[in-house]
């Protein structure tokens, strides 16, 4: 083991050590990493990407494959592992805004002054309206909050139509977690929090509820997507679509986007797979700290919202890099 950074270690693992690594579905993985391994600019990385664009890999190939040319690196910074869950939200909306579609989905202001206000100051003041920033209105002001934790989502329109909008861009401010705050306060208990419970009790305190989502004074910007096929995830932080129960959103201070990831998740519904870091998100800080993707639309957005769990991810890098990360490992 070796320390590169004040706390960070690295530790090489083989692929017997990882709980579960035979009984996995490789094929499913592999697809997911063909998605995104065009993009990486590393030449190890690269070499790796065109020997698996090569030619198609069944479970067992796919499987030798990440074997052949990994080596599975369990990075720690002395923190815990937490796993937590996220998705593709569906919202309704309108082009237009009306009585019931009040709520704007804004892009990027040019103005670096505009974009960098906090969330309370957007709501308050009114500084983004009638600058041409709405992308549509949607009819609810906490699936609207919940879709800038998410980032992407699918917006049904009054017509039949379905709106995709993707992370456009966000104002700077820290990120702070509402049902963190619904826990200090002593409104609810740790085990008690989810996506779900925070809503209805916004929903059932008006007043309270909006100045409890303005804790939070991280606010996300928007873009359409015009080109995702609708049978495809969202875009996720490498500008590819996401899959589902594949992909992971990772810190990649520590995970480099595009990496083969093991997790091992503990808990009601415990994981073991093979996942690929193809995302991040604000509140996804740490070595041993990811969010798992399960999905679009509200079953999808209330299995994530159950996950707060314990366990270990490991990290697949090309042999040589893994070797460099830990090299009196590799003796």
């Amino acid at each position: 083991m070796t320390v590169s950074k004040a706390e960070e270690t690295h530790t090489l693992l083989r692929f017997d050590q990882l709980d579960g690594w035979q009984e996995d579905d490789h094929s499913r993985a592999f697809s997911a990493f063909l998605e995104t391994c065009g993009d990486l600019d590393d030449p190890e990385w690269k070499a790796i990407c065109a020997l698996a664009k090569s030619r198609p890999m069944d479970q067992a190939a796919s499987q030798s494959f990440f074997e052949m040319f990994f080596r599975p690196v369990l990075i720690e910074d002395g923190e815990p592992m937490l796993f937590t869950g996220y998705f593709e939200p569906e919202l309704s909306g309108s082009r237009t805004r009306t009585g019931r579609f009040r709520f704007p989905v804004y892009s990027l202001p040019r103005d670096n002054g505009l974009r960098r206000l906090s969330r309370r100051q957007i709501e308050e003041s009114g500084a983004l309206q009638g600058r041409g920033l709405e992308i549509c209105w949607v009819d609810d002001s906490v699936e609207l909050f919940f879709l800038q934790i998410q980032g992407s989502g699918r917006i049904r329109l009054t017509n039949g139509d379905v709106l995709r909008v993707g992370y456009g861009g966000a104002n700077g401010h820290e990120y702070r977690s509402v049902g963190q705050e619904l826990i200090r306060r002593g409104v609810y208990n740790r085990h008690q929090v989810s996506a779900g419970v925070i809503a209805n009790w916004v929903r059932r305190n008006p007043t309270a509820g909006a100045e409890l989502l303005r804790h939070n004074g991280s606010f996300v910007y928007f873009r359409e997507l015009r080109h995702v096929p609708s049978h495809k995830g969202p875009l996720g932080a490498m500008n590819r679509s996401v899959t589902t129960m594949r992909t992971l959103a990772v810190d990649r201070r520590y995970t480099p986007l595009g990496a083969p990831v093991w997790i091992e998740k503990d808990g009601n519904d415990p994981l073991r797979q093979l996942m690929i870091a193809q995302d991040t998100g604000s509140a996804i800080k740490g070595a041993q700290r990811a969010d798992i993707f399960y999905g679009s639309g509200d079953l999808a957005g209330r299995a994530a919202g159950r996950v707060r769990d314990p366990g270990r991810m490991i990290v697949l890098l090309p042999i040589n890099i893994a070797f460099e990360l830990a090299p009196e490992e590799a003796l």
